[in-house]
């Protein structure tokens, strides 16, 4: 059976999009509300039935009637009890479904986005997203049933009173529609507080994740202390930030739970003073008792559910933002060849042909991996696929069928098998063929544990199972930049002829400056100034090109003195 999708979300603003999240599971919102509402109107029956039973048993001494009423009093919390049970049950999955579709939609799109993620939103921006907002977008949509049933609740309240004392029922009616307008200015506080908070934390996030990532490096420069002072400067303004957040919330936290006992003692003491004139009787003056103790439930949702809808937004208005980013290379509509062919790069004059192990050589490795960029279709360019415009191919083809291999590619945490395998056809045979391919046996076994980014690996040893996911991938079109920078000679030697066995017939395309590996290609494309100025074998280059050979022999010295 096919998975069914999440959806095409309405990231046009915050509000629409929890509305999407609404409309994408109507039935169960309905549910939601109904017994949400049917649930908030029933807690005013043990009033009403209280009220029964003091002016209709007790007052009269008719006890048959003071059973019945009792009894009708522990029925009707019985049936709240069972329909609060399936309203906090029907909300809990409208809550889970909307936080794992928000979190399908998202993944998503980050895979749509591709290379264009890592250029327009942080590592720590989209961790947070995943962290929290998800979890503040679900817990605002409780609104969906306790918000709608607070709203019947408080017309049957009004309704209630109206039979009882119209002076009673415009105090209610008024009452608490003010006692909800008050909180509003605190709720536009913060919103606007939360988003500068969340704004802020996500900027440091993003910091932990750069830190963390390039300790090693910080501390062999020595600018670890610099960091973590800026690090601690960043964390003074979220904490200020944080203070400010938590000054409105509490006034929030404080009103919601103060006004609606406040507004329970102004309506007691009204009553109170009913009953005393003879205005009203004692069992009425239980039932409004009871009426407004009950409406406390109703107006607490409200006012907590505002302030979970106002976190929603800005948490929302994070995820919206997301999703509104297009991939800066967008496909085409035409199909890639039938069969392999050349892949050209007009920016660079460099013509790849189909089958060949070939290596592109530069005394800058900038403009090497900028072409292989534009021949995988990274960057916009006139680069061409048997002759027809990369960007007329659709996308997905592309990235199916052309795989640009770089060295700061990340490992992710788990077993060598794990970070390795890329489908889960490959079985461990396939994976140890392309472990021994890119030399990388010495990594303790398949089931060896790595953490994230390989930080318990040597460079070399990253760089080998980068290579060996890359291999074990299989391309039609492998493009590798640097494939064995951080490997010793003999390793690398070994890696180069190992490569070639590998991809024996399939075009794979190197840059490099290293004679080990360019030995090893069909040919050599030699660039200066990012053009192609010779192509050839490694030997006639040698022999041809005075700058070729100035280039790679003194690769070679590096070679050594690694």
């Amino acid at each position: 059976m096919a998975e069914i999708g999440p959806g095409t979300p309405d990231a046009r603003s915050p509000a629409r999009y929890l509305w999407w999240l609404v409309r994408s599971q109507p039935w169960r919102a309905a549910r939601g509300s109904l017994y949400g509402s049917v649930w908030m109107v029933s807690t005013m029956l043990p009033p009403y039935f209280s009220s029964r039973a003091v002016d209709n048993g007790l007052r009269t001494g008719d006890f048959a009637e003071l059973a019945g009423w009792t009894g009708a009093v522990l029925a009707a919390a019985l049936f709240n009890a069972v329909l609060g049970l399936m309203r906090h049950r029907t909300m809990t999955f409208v809550r889970m479904d909307s936080a794992l579709r928000t979190v399908r939609v998202v993944v998503r799109h980050v895979a749509r986005l591709g290379s264009t993620l890592s250029r327009r939103v942080s590592a720590g921006e989209v961790a947070h997203i995943g962290a929290a907002d998800i979890t503040t977008i679900s817990l605002c949509l409780t609104i969906v049933g306790p918000g709608v049933g607070a709203l019947f609740a408080f017309a049957a309240v009004t309704l209630l009173l109206l039979d009882v004392s119209a002076v009673l029922a415009l105090v209610v009616l008024v009452g608490v529609p003010l006692l909800a307008v008050t909180i509003v200015p605190l709720l536009k506080r913060l919103q606007r507080n939360e988003a500068e908070y969340r704004e802020r934390q996500g900027e440091l996030t993003s910091q932990i994740g750069d830190i963390v990532g390039g300790l090693k490096v910080l501390r062999g420069i020595g600018g670890s202390e610099q960091f973590s002072r800026r690090f601690h400067g960043s964390s003074r303004l979220l904490r200020d930030d944080g203070y400010r957040v938590g000054a409105v919330t509490s006034w929030v936290k404080a009103l919601t739970t103060g006004m609606p006992v406040l507004f329970l003692a102004v309506v007691t003491w009204l009553t109170a003073r009913m009953t005393a004139a003879g205005e009203i009787s004692i069992g009425e003056m239980v039932a409004v008792y009871g009426y407004v103790a009950a409406l406390v439930i109703p107006m607490f949702f409200l006012i907590e559910g505002s302030d979970q809808l106002a976190r929603g937004l800005v948490a929302a208005r994070r995820v919206t933002e997301l999703l509104r980013i297009e991939p800066e290379q967008a496909g085409g509509d035409r199909p890639g060849p039938d069969s392999p062919a050349n892949l050209a790069d007009p920016g660079s004059g460099l013509v790849v042909p189909p089958g060949v192990l070939l290596a592109v050589v530069s005394a800058s490795p900038a403009d090497s991996a900028a072409t292989l960029d534009r021949l995988g279709r990274y960057t916009d360019s006139a680069a061409t696929w048997n002759e027809v415009p990369l960007a007329d191919i659709r996308l997905d083809e592309i990235r199916r069928r052309i795989l640009v291999a770089r060295n700061e590619e990340h490992l992710f945490a788990g077993s060598v098998r794990e970070a390795v395998a890329t489908r889960p056809e490959h079985d461990d045979a396939a994976i140890t063929a392309a472990v021994r391919a890119a030399a990388a046996e010495d990594v303790a076994g398949l089931d060896a544990r790595l953490e994230a980014r390989g930080a318990n690996l040597s460079g070399g040893q990253q760089q080998r199972l980068r290579l060996a996911r890359a291999l074990l991938a299989d391309p039609e079109v492998l493009l590798l930049v640097e494939p064995a920078s951080a490997v010793d000679a003999p390793t690398e030697a070994l890696i180069a002829a190992r490569l070639r066995e590998f991809r024996a017939g399939r075009t794979t395309v190197v840059a490099t400056t290293s004679p080990l590996q360019a030995g090893q290609a069909d040919l050599v494309a030699f660039l200066v100034d990012g053009r192609v100025v010779a192509t050839g074998t490694h030997t006639g280059l040698l022999e041809s090109e005075p700058r070729y050979r100035a280039l790679v022999y003194r690769g070679a010295e590096e070679e050594v003195a690694r």
